[in-house]
């Protein structure tokens, strides 16, 4: 069953809490730990159900084509053809009857291999080295004690119950079969491929995805009992033997590996959890970033409307570090939508220099404007940040507010190094925003007498020269020649 994030829509979840009954995402669990599948809840701080890839999984019937393409990655590729090509070359004798036992029992271990595999998220197949080493072989027997064991189910069916009840139990075991090979293939026990309750609740749980695979299994098995009695019938043996192992083989691995996506399609239904492993290989998926554990936290507080939390923890933020450029545009944000002035006043000078350092001309005027509503003649009370603001308000053709955030800027900080920068600034001001080139000769000249000693002062002449003008203000063009 797909279940959306609780407080990202769209997105599927991972995790589940029973206590909250409340779906989250990755990025609402950024600290959360999936290879050990832990993570405690947010809100209750208790652990939670891992769901794995079960909400995000690709139904199997919109995949067909990667059905069909399985087999044909280089690993089967081998593993079919090693088990196909090489019976053909061996001698017809006792060695060569061993040699196809031996590869007919490595190509059933690899095609079981392939169900434990996609079931645990991997959809690509698993290594040649699978077929042919490890344990895992006693899976042929226990195949065919199921086929006997259901095949007596039969037999014993007709003996109690006549002919109605034997054709009613080899209808079940038909329909029961896929259900049978994915649990023994799961499992690796006999006794839950075969018992009819355990395949009718598996069954059930998938529901009605069972048939319709039900019936992709019947025409692969129609198409590949064609495609080799064509090969059978229309070319020579020595070429028709080896093609028609080659098709059963394939037709088969597909089968297998549809069986197999199945188990990972429905996934919490049957009560496990796997994840896609073949695209997050080699990515550290156990995250303890705090960072991105706080920015989880603000984000669901705020869908939640806890605005007072998400205010207090920002706040908290702050005095543990200062100067966080990103936690100061997140209270600016939180306390302009909020309309809050009283912290908006009380911060205003880490907030004006983060609009600074942005270039935002637009909100330092509209922080501005709000905390002089607050308090009529508001002015900042550091030169330093005034100067930056009022640049910033410059650039973004905000003029009138640049020139008020530098007004008396000689009478509030008379010793300041920013003086001639500040009035340098007034006159770009006035003369580039509003062509009052009278005014800015003023200013210019003021720097001229009353800044002797800054570095700026050897410049002004060009300035007042360009006022004279009534040229832009930029002062004297760069020059790249080299004094000999």
């Amino acid at each position: 069953m797909k279940h959306d994030c609780h407080y990202h829509p769209g997105d599927p979840a991972k995790w589940h809490c029973g206590e909250c009954q409340i779906h989250y995402c990755s990025r609402c669990m950024p600290d959360a730990d999936t290879r050990q599948r832990r993570a405690l809840c947010p809100h209750c701080s208790k652990a939670m159900r891992y769901l794995g890839a079960a909400t995000e999984v690709v139904p199997f019937w919109q995949r067909l084509g990667a059905f069909f393409r399985y087999p044909f990655h280089t690993d089967p590729l081998i593993v079919i053809a090693i088990c196909t090509l090489v019976p053909v070359v061996a001698p017809a004798n006792l060695i060569g009857i061993l040699i196809w036992l031996v590869l007919a029992l490595a190509l059933f271990k690899y095609t079981y291999a392939v169900i434990n595999h996609t079931a645990e998220g991997h959809l690509k197949p698993p290594a040649v080295s699978v077929a042919f080493t490890g344990s895992g072989f006693d899976i042929v027997i226990l195949q065919l004690l199921v086929f006997v064991l259901m095949g007596g189910l039969v037999g014993a069916s007709a003996m109690l119950g006549g002919p109605i009840l034997m054709l009613l139990a080899l209808a079940f075991v038909i329909l029961a079969l896929p259900a049978s090979i994915m649990v023994l293939a799961m499992e690796r026990s006999v006794g839950a491929a075969v018992n009819p309750m355990n395949l009718a609740v598996l069954i059930s749980r998938i529901g009605t995805p069972y048939f319709l695979l039900y019936g992709y299994l019947i025409l692969l098995t129609l198409a590949s009992g064609a495609a080799q009695d064509f090969a059978v019938n229309h070319f020579p043996f020595w070429v028709a033997q080896p093609l028609a192992g080659f098709l059963n083989s394939t037709f088969t691995l597909i089968l297998f590996h549809m069986l197999g996506y199945l188990l990972f399609q429905y996934q919490e239904e049957l009560g496990f959890a796997s994840d896609i492993q073949d695209e997050t290989a080699g990515q550290d998926t156990h995250q303890r970033d705090r960072s991105a554990r706080f920015d989880a936290d603000i984000d669901m507080n705020l869908k939640d409307g806890n605005y007072d939390r998400v205010q207090s923890m920002l706040k908290e933020a702050l005095k543990r570090d200062r100067d966080n450029a990103l936690r100061i545009g997140q209270l600016y944000q939180l306390l302009t939508a909020r309309q809050d002035t009283d912290e908006l006043y009380r911060y205003h000078p880490r907030i004006l220099g983060w609009l600074a350092d942005r270039n935002d001309g637009e909100g330092i005027a509209g922080v501005l404007n709000t905390l002089q509503q607050a308090e009529p003649g508001f002015k900042l009370e550091d030169p330093d940040l005034s100067v930056r603001c009022a640049r910033a308000l410059y650039h973004r053709g905000q003029f009138k507010p640049a020139l008020r955030v530098l007004q008396d800027f000689h009478k509030r900080f008379p010793d300041s190094e920013q003086l001639a920068p500040a009035y340098l600034l007034v006159a770009q001001t006035l003369a580039n925003g509003l062509s009052q080139w009278e005014k800015a000769t003023a200013f210019l000249t003021f720097i001229q007498k009353k800044c002797v000693n800054h570095p700026l002062h050897e410049q002004i002449a060009v300035y007042m020269e360009q006022a004279r003008n009534k040229e832009p203000l930029k002062g004297p063009r760069a020059s790249f020649s080299v004094q000999e």
